[in-house]
């Protein structure tokens, strides 16, 4: 059994080496496989070719599970905060919707991605005028973000890889305004899984082993103090990696009881949830 160390050493390493690689290593990576293309990934998951087309030809790195910018219904002058923002992809999508008045902030714990991220910014601000975006270095467990100063935290397929995910909730109770919200698109299980999935140390950047049952993350919400929950199951990120003969998956589907496909027990989850007013840093 990995220390808990290890595993975070690993997926730091494994996202790293995406990084660098503009996407072409590391098959453990959430959607990251030669079975897929990268672009045809993210239109099956929500995208639209024009978005696409407008972002920094290596923003995408086929790590999305759904498209977290189209459910946080993004307004002009809000202040948005990116968990996991990798090579800025969600982030680039997101600064032109919260437009010259409000501003877009990435958050990721793998310098290699921050980089990137930043190297991007020149092409963002060049297609869009605006000077909105942002990205720092820190872990979602402890965001370098002051209390109650953020109007919509989105996410997409990290939060299952955080080793302390009630730590997270917290953190994103903490940072968000009063009647703030919550969109995320993230892996949950619909049902528990076997030890021997847990064991592949590179389904932890795969966003299987780290992820929980859908009640599971339903109370460390309530835990934070979070409101108006909702956890949609969404099949297509499964359904696109399995059609695909994703390794990954097909590894973790040879490991379930005969006659269980992953579909069954994995799922892509639209987060939604809101912090209600009243309840500062303090009461979450």
């Amino acid at each position: 059994m990995k220390s808990n160390e290890e595993i975070r050493k690993q997926i730091r390493s494994d996202y790293a080496g995406i990084a660098d690689n503009s996407g072409n290593c590391c098959a453990g990576a959430c959607g990251v496989t030669e079975t897929i293309d990268a672009t045809e990934l993210a239109q099956k998951i929500g995208y639209s070719p024009e978005e696409l087309e407008a972002l920094p030809a290596d923003a995408n790195m086929g790590l999305s599970c759904g498209n977290p910018t189209v459910i946080a219904a993004l307004k002009e002058g809000e202040t948005l905060l990116d968990l996991g923002s990798g090579g800025g992809f969600d982030v680039f999508l997101a600064g032109p919707k919260v437009g010259k008045t409000g501003q877009a902030i990435g958050i990721d714990m793998t310098p290699q991605m921050i980089d990137k991220a930043r190297a991007n910014i020149e092409h963002y601000q060049s297609n869009t005028g605006l000077q909105n975006v942002e990205f720092r270095l820190g872990e979602i467990e402890h965001l370098p973000v002051a209390d109650s100063s953020v109007d919509v935290i989105i996410s997409n397929c990290v939060l299952n890889l955080s080793l302390d995910k009630q730590q997270v909730w917290n953190e994103i109770a903490r940072v968000l305004k009063p009647g703030g919200r919550v969109a995320i698109s993230d892996i949950a299980l619909l049902c528990e899984v076997p030890d021997e999935v847990k064991s592949i140390l590179e389904a932890w950047a795969g966003c299987v082993a780290g992820a929980i049952p859908v009640e599971q993350m339903r109370q460390q919400m309530v835990n934070a103090g979070m409101d108006n929950i909702s956890l949609i199951p969404k099949a297509h990120y499964v359904n696109a990696l399995t059609t695909a003969n994703d390794p990954l998956y097909a590894k973790v589907t040879a490991l379930l009881p005969e006659g269980q496909t992953a579909e069954q027990v994995i799922t892509s989850l639209d987060i939604l949830a809101t912090k209600p007013y009243g309840c500062d840093s303090s009461c979450c």
